[in-house]
């Protein structure tokens, strides 16, 4: 049987595409409309007109270059042609990544098995985690101010600051190849600039005396209402201040009248997973991060 591999010709064949059931399915014709996918990040490989595997690349949105690669499908027995896909296809991302059930390291994974095959190796697991309406929220305790940053350069440092002791491994993986302040603006400029939602969520929290305990950031990423950072600076850990942190952006984003919120901390971020969880949040699945 011959094998094909190629991109798709345009969104009249994402059926073929989508042949394989995965949870990103449903956002691909939106990708593709908003630029977050084009036609050709799409790729797959054919034999006599079945699809065996098929691979995405999801880029930030006004990105010439994808991100990630963050679809990788393989048909039983057909291995080798997942292999050979990622092989021949013109577009490349420093990392893959898939959403799994948390019992997912129980059974045997074929898009495991390629990406291996093709000198990936696993980066980082993460906890996805959300938030319901109607789930209690922590009242305000009072010991904490929250304000608005007063400027990009405050939310900047204050971001520098809470890198000294970071769990996060992306965050410590650049900064083996950056200053923390360089860590911080590509972050702000890169991510949370770049958000739709409105930066008047962001919450900077101080002491009554003015003094910054740290910040959490409410955001929507274009699909889900999100806490897409938060931290404490060093001198004022191990306080609690992260349980009210969270609350004000759980309270802030939960007054949107939003469905859910979303968020994720690395599964061996253990004391920031214990705080999700006081908050009310519920692990939703598990994320791999791999990488070349």
């Amino acid at each position: 049987m011959t094998l094909e591999i190629r991109p798709l010709t345009g969104p009249g064949e994402l059926d073929l595409f989508n042949s394989f059931d995965y949870v990103l399915n449903e956002e691909i014709p939106g990708d593709l409309s908003t630029g977050h996918r084009r036609p050709e990040w799409l790729w797959v490989a054919v034999r006599d007109g079945r699809v065996t595997a098929r691979a995405a690349w999801w880029s930030r949105h006004g990105d010439e270059k994808p991100m990630f690669m963050d679809i990788l499908d393989v048909a039983p027995g057909h291995l080798d042609d997942g292999v050979r896909l990622i092989e021949a296809a013109t577009v490349h991302a420093p990392e893959y990544v898939r959403f799994v059930p948390p019992d997912w390291r129980d059974h045997g994974h074929d898009w495991l098995h390629v990406l291996e095959r093709s000198g990936a190796r696993l980066f980082v697991e993460r906890l996805r985690l959300q938030w319901q309406p109607g789930t209690p929220v922590r009242p305000t305790t009072g010991r904490l101010v929250f304000r608005e940053p007063h400027a990009a350069d405050e939310l900047i440092g204050l971001m520098e600051r809470v890198l000294d002791g970071t769990l996060d491994a992306h965050s410590r993986a650049e900064l083996a190849r950056m200053s923390p302040r360089e860590c911080a603006a590509q972050q702000y400029h890169e991510e949370l600039s770049r958000y739709p939602s409105p930066p008047e969520w962001w919450r900077v929290a101080t002491l009554p005396d003015g003094d910054p305990v740290g910040f959490v950031i409410p955001a929507h990423n274009g699909y889900n209402p999100i806490l897409a950072y938060i931290g404490v600076v060093p001198e004022h850990r191990g306080r609690g201040h992260i349980d009210d942190l969270l609350a004000e952006g759980t309270r802030l984003l939960a007054g949107q009248d939003v469905p859910r919120i979303r968020a994720s901390t690395d599964l061996g971020n253990v004391p920031m997973a214990a705080a999700f969880a006081r908050g009310g949040y519920a692990v939703l699945e598990h994320q791999v991060d791999m990488t070349w």
